[in-house]
């Protein structure tokens, strides 16, 4: 039994891909310059390695529930064991700017080729 079940474990890992998104640590981050896309950190933006530019994402923390839908304008995070770096607006919204990183789940809202 407990074979069967890592089994299935391993499989929903394998098979879920973007679709199913991540879990993991968040940061926020503020940027003067442009974002790799060409375009501003704005007032929910974010920043994710492989998702492509204007795709949207829900971001919820795991600790306290709060989610907010960004846009995907810029690759990061760049450190170690993080997922996403949002803005600091949405990091307020999320109640995390003031910790500086939090517990979150990101999940797909929609990508460029969905959305045309």
């Amino acid at each position: 039994m407990r074979k069967m079940l890592i089994g299935a474990v391993a499989l929903v890992a394998l098979t879920g891909g973007a679709e199913a998104g991540w879990v993991g640590k968040a940061s926020y981050y503020k940027l003067g310059g442009r974002t790799a896309s060409g375009g501003h950190v704005g007032a929910y933006t974010a920043a994710h390695r492989t998702l492509p530019f204007g795709s949207k994402v829900r971001v919820t923390n795991l600790v306290n529930n709060r989610s907010v839908v960004v846009t995907i304008n810029d690759r990061g995070p760049f450190r170690g064991g993080r997922v996403i770096d949002v803005s600091a607006t949405a990091a307020d919204a999320l109640g995390f700017r003031s910790a500086g990183v939090a517990h979150v789940k990101v999940e797909p809202v929609s990508t460029v080729a969905e959305a045309q």
